[in-house]
């Protein structure tokens, strides 16, 4: 489950399903549930929450938890014939005693735990593809996080899905923010049909709702807190999408797992394959990796990497 000799720790929730504390040897840490195979808290060496969990949000299967960072797949969206999002986040994932090897460098220095989903005979009614769907959770020394996404086909035909890790960053206020690297990119709104627009702005600021998907996107993208003076770092490999997604008043009100005034303390941004899905031939394996670093001072670049079996 790990070698790295930093902490690794399988408790219970209130409601019996696993949970996984990581903890670095500075403090840092991060809770990871078998419950959609999803982040739920990221805390820095002084104990701050990085990531925005509803107040409201749902625990308990077969709901999502309104929070962290859900897994979308085989579905973005409702760009496909299944629930919103596509079904990985509701379901449970097993701890994988045994994965394949990944590169050295994945493990050297991080905590970490690998997670495991398979479909179920109810979901190969819904979307009949065999597959297994790896998924490893690190936290380095330095208190970085990452995601590395492993997906085989196990059938005997090719089949294609979409993919992201919806990540909802917890923030001070959402008109004091501002995302960088997106300048000059294309991309679908959803409140317009998924029309698509080319971005303006040298910075996406927020004074409404926004549901979006940049297209092919650089690989790192930054969030600034301008009150909170803190700054996320997103590096991705292999996902050549970003959502941002911020539902503003109106729609926070009409959702029962999201608090009516929260929408000021949370902003998505999501490394993603949207608009190209993802195919995969017979036997064959996808990886894809989005890390993120959060600073007060400068950035320093985490690892990543991708490659294709």
């Amino acid at each position: 489950m790990n070698n790295s000799g930093l902490a690794v720790e399988v408790s219970k929730d209130r409601n019996g399903t696993d949970q996984i504390l990581l903890r670095n040897p500075r403090g840092a840490s991060a809770k990871v549930s078998l419950h959609g195979g999803q982040v739920l808290s990221w805390r820095t060496d002084r104990g701050e929450e990085l990531l925005f969990t509803s107040s409201k949000a749902i625990f308990k299967p077969p709901y999502a938890v309104r929070g962290g960072i859900p897994i979308c797949f085989p579905q973005f969206g409702q760009r496909g014939s299944l629930e919103q999002h596509g079904f990985a986040r509701n379901r449970t994932w097993i701890i994988d005693e045994n994965p394949p090897p990944l590169h050295a460098n994945d493990a050297c220095g991080k905590a970490y735990i690998d997670l495991l989903l398979k479909p179920s005979e109810d979901d190969l009614k819904i979307w009949p593809h065999s597959f297994e769907f790896r998924l490893r959770v690190n936290l380095t020394a330095d208190g970085y996080l990452s995601l590395i996404s492993r997906i085989r086909n196990i059938n005997c035909k090719p089949f294609s899905f979409s993919i992201a890790y919806h990540t909802y960053f917890s923030i001070s206020d959402i008109s004091e923010v501002r995302v960088e690297g997106l300048e000059t990119l294309d991309y679908l709104d959803n409140l317009y049909q998924r029309e698509r627009f080319t971005e303006q702005g040298d910075a996406l600021t927020f004074e409404s709702e926004v549901d979006r998907v940049y297209l092919g996107s650089r690989d790192a993208i930054a969030i600034f807190d301008h009150e909170r003076k803190r700054t996320f770092f997103i590096k991705k490999e292999g996902l050549p999408d970003v959502g941002v997604w911020n539902p503003w008043e109106k729609k926070s009100k009409a959702m029962v797992d999201f608090g009516d005034e929260e929408y000021k303390q949370m902003l998505c941004v999501n490394g993603a394959a949207v608009e190209k899905p993802i195919t995969l031939k017979p036997g064959t394996i996808v990886m894809g990796c989005a890390s993120v670093l959060a600073t007060m001072t400068n950035w320093c670049d985490p690892s990543c990497s991708r490659e294709v079996i």
